[in-house]
Order: structure tokens, then C-alpha cells, then sequence
């Protein structure tokens, strides 16, 4: 009767703490499961672009990339809208170099960033907003891709891009219902900073639940099947009692 008892009081006590965080995972997992996940990605708010780079537009050598930058890490020759540039890493800076010319691209001017953005787009809204994002970013943004350009469009969903202000790349895209998704995530992970899995929120409340779902089988045993066998020994002993008489 002692198990039964505290079994009943913690599971109560437990399941009163627990219950909100339960109906927060149900909303929060069946929002993810429910939507489809590419088109939460945000697969449909970009062209994939396949431009092929023109040898002839690459005037400014290699060579004279190392001699100008001889610190230079991780040079690669790529695209920029339909501009050919050299791409490389200085020091923790990003440079882009007109593969034309050698001139410095980096960083990206507000007209350059919308030129990209648009190059990126698929739909059909118009421009909405433009800022230049150098620190304390949205959440949506990491803060390794500073500084990047944030460009925002009309249109369903209200989509945003998010530019590189100096390797000119798309950095990452955004619409309404992948903000509800993240913020749906945090929620389920209980990490509202970094959407980690692994924290102690999480670890605790899945132990408390442990705890809680251990004392309703130990209830749900007591209740049902222990008490139907007590019923079945009492019409036992009825059944002898009168079989005597």
C-alpha cells in the first residue's frame, strides 16, 4: 500500500509539472511532422544556378593574387552573379577580387547585395527592405556569417535573404513558416539559444517523465491487474463457501 501511495502522489505532482511541456512537444512535433520539410527548408526561394565560368573574362592571373595577398588561404575562382571572381580567406576576412580586373568587391555595396539577392530569387515579389547586419543577428542568422546583408521581399510567407557582405554568397534563406519551425524546435529540444538536443533542460524533464510514466505502470498494475486477481480469489473463495454449505 506504501508503493501505491507514493506511487499516486508522485505521479500526480509529477504529471501536474510535466503536463504543459507534454502538450508543448505534441503542438511543437506535430507542426514539424505535418509540413514538408523542403519546402520548409526554403528549397523553392532559390534558383539553383548551373553558370559555367568564361576563361576569357579571367585577365587578372593567380599569381598576381599571391603576390598581392601572398597570406592568401583557400583561393578559388567562382561566380558572382555572372561576374568571374576570386574568392579566398585572410587572416578571419573574406575577400572577393574582380577576376577581370583584381579589383576588391568585398565588401559588397547595398546595391551590389540586392543584385544578388534578386540573381538568387525565384519568386516574383518586390523589394521590401535592405540592412546590413554587422552584429547582434536575429536568431535565424548564425553569428559566423557576419557581416551579411539581410534583403527582404513582398511576398507569400514574407521570404529574406541573407547575403555575405564579403564572399557575395547566399548565406542562408528564411520565410515565415521556417521561423515558426525554428522557434517549434527550440521548443521541442527546450534550447532556446543554440537548438542543442543535448542540454540538461532536456535531460532532466526526460527523467521526471521516466520517474512519472514508471509510477502510473505501477498504479495501472495495482489498479487492474491486481485488483482483478483479488476479485478472482474473493468469487473463489465464495464459490468454495457455498460448494461446502
Amino acid at each position: 500500500m506504501s508503493l501505491v501511495k507514493n506511487s499516486r502522489k508522485f505521479h500526480k505532482w509529477l504529471m501536474l509539472f510535466l503536463g504543459i511541456q507534454f502538450l508543448i512537444w505534441t503542438i511543437s512535433g506535430a507542426y514539424m511532422v505535418i509540413l514538408n520539410i523542403d519546402y520548409i527548408h526554403g528549397d523553392t526561394l532559390v534558383v539553383n544556378h548551373q553558370s559555367t565560368i568564361d576563361v576569357g573574362q579571367v585577365n587578372y592571373p593567380l599569381s598576381a593574387v599571391i603576390k598581392a595577398y601572398p597570406e592568401a588561404k583557400n583561393i578559388e575562382l567562382s561566380l558572382f552573379i555572372e561576374q568571374v571572381v576570386y574568392r579566398f580567406k585572410l587572416g578571419k576576412d573574406i575577400f572577393m577580387l574582380d577576376a577581370n580586373h583584381g579589383q576588391v568587391l568585398s565588401p559588397l555595396s547595398e546595391s551590389k547585395a540586392i543584385a544578388a539577392a534578386k540573381h538568387y530569387y525565384s519568386g516574383k515579389g518586390e523589394l521590401k527592405s535592405v540592412e546590413l547586419i554587422s552584429e547582434n543577428p536575429p536568431f535565424e542568422l548564425s553569428r559566423r556569417a557576419l557581416p551579411a546583408w539581410r534583403v527582404d521581399f513582398v511576398d507569400f510567407a514574407n521570404p529574406s535573404l541573407y547575403i555575405s557582405a564579403t564572399s557575395g554568397k547566399l548565406v542562408t534563406k528564411r520565410h515565415q513558416f521556417w521561423r515558426i519551425f525554428d522557434l517549434m524546435f527550440s521548443f521541442h529540444v527546450m534550447d532556446y539559444e543554440e537548438e542543442d538536443p543535448s542540454n540538461l533542460l532536456l535531460l532532466f524533464f526526460s527523467l521526471f517523465s521516466l520517474i512519472s510514466v514508471l509510477a502510473g505502470l505501477i498504479l495501472t498494475y495495482f489498479r487492474f491487474f491486481k485488483a482483478k486477481a483479488s476479485l478472482s480469489s474473493i468469487n473463489s473463495m465464495d464459490d468454495s463457501t457455498k460448494e461446502s454449505v
